[in-house]
């Protein structure tokens, strides 16, 4: 009987998995093996520079930014857990999480309103310093846009597992006399490191497949969805773009899956 229930869960998880990433997936990597100019997508990614440039800058961009937003959301989010009843927390929590209303276009269009050539930034600058500052359609644009997408998210996890933590083992080590950085060390960071994991997964995840915000912002810098939308759109090269789909699944998987590796060693040696 048991066996039973499990197959009617079984196969319909089965199904949803083939028709929807399976197949499609398969169907991409074969488009990706077509002969083009005389040589597979694969081979014409591989050998030509602006791909590996336009694929080093999206990772270290998603990099840079998920380290960032986890650098800021730790602190946020265990201040948020730690302190429930303060006044005004609940405003401070809707606000915290407004950004998650915005799609990536509005998110790259609050960017330039920030700044872009008429932004804040450069008419304030414009006025101390006679030189207007403007980083918006850059590294440093993109970089703010992914940290303002992703910080909501990693805010949220951290805060909810900070909540969980045994805030009797914090007493007692507070009682032996720990410091409170010896406390962090000792007791919350390891309880938070799946958490940290997993939010930083979700963060650079989403940075490395970002395109609405790309798409606004990405005028001085190469980064792999925009350019995958401009084989495919504006050149009508499909299997270039497919093989480019492939190898950007391929290094988001490599990298969460070295970041899983060395914290899942991590945990074990310290167990």
């Amino acid at each position: 009987m048991a066996r039973r229930g499990w197959i009617w869960f079984a196969v319909p998880a089965a199904t949803l998995f083939l028709a929807f990433w399976l197949l499609p997936m398969a169907g991409l990597a074969l488009i990706g093996a077509e002969i083009k100019d005389g040589q597979s997508a694969y081979l014409t990614v591989l050998t030509r520079p602006q791909y590996w440039i336009s694929l080093f800058n999206t990772v270290a961009l998603s990099l840079a930014a998920t380290l960032a937003t986890l650098l800021l959301a730790l602190p946020v989010g265990r201040f948020l857990a730690w302190h429930r009843d303060f006044p005004g927390r609940r405003l401070l929590m809707s606000l915290l999480m407004f950004p998650l209303a915005f799609p990536g276009v509005v998110v790259g269009f609050l960017i330039i309103l920030l700044a872009g050539r008429q932004g804040v930034i450069g008419n304030i600058t414009s006025w101390l310093t006679g030189e207007r500052m403007v980083f918006a359609y850059g590294m440093g644009g993109l970089f703010l846009g992914y940290l303002y997408f992703s910080l909501p998210r990693c805010i949220g996890v951290l805060a909810a597992a900070a909540e969980q933590i045994d805030a009797s083992l914090l007493e007692a080590a507070r009682t032996l006399g720990a410091s409170p950085w010896r406390r962090f060390v000792d007791i919350e960071l390891p309880a938070l490191t799946p958490a940290l994991i997993g939010a930083g997964a979700m963060s650079f995840a989403t940075s490395m497949g970002a395109f609405g915000t790309a798409f606004t912002l990405a005028t001085q810098i190469d980064v792999l969805p925009i350019t995958i939308y401009n084989e495919f759109t504006n050149y009508a090269n499909i299997p270039v773009a497919a093989a480019l789909s492939i190898v950007l699944g391929l290094a988001t998987w490599a990298v969460l899956y070295v970041a899983h590796s060395l914290a899942g060693a991590r945990l074990g040696a310290a167990g």
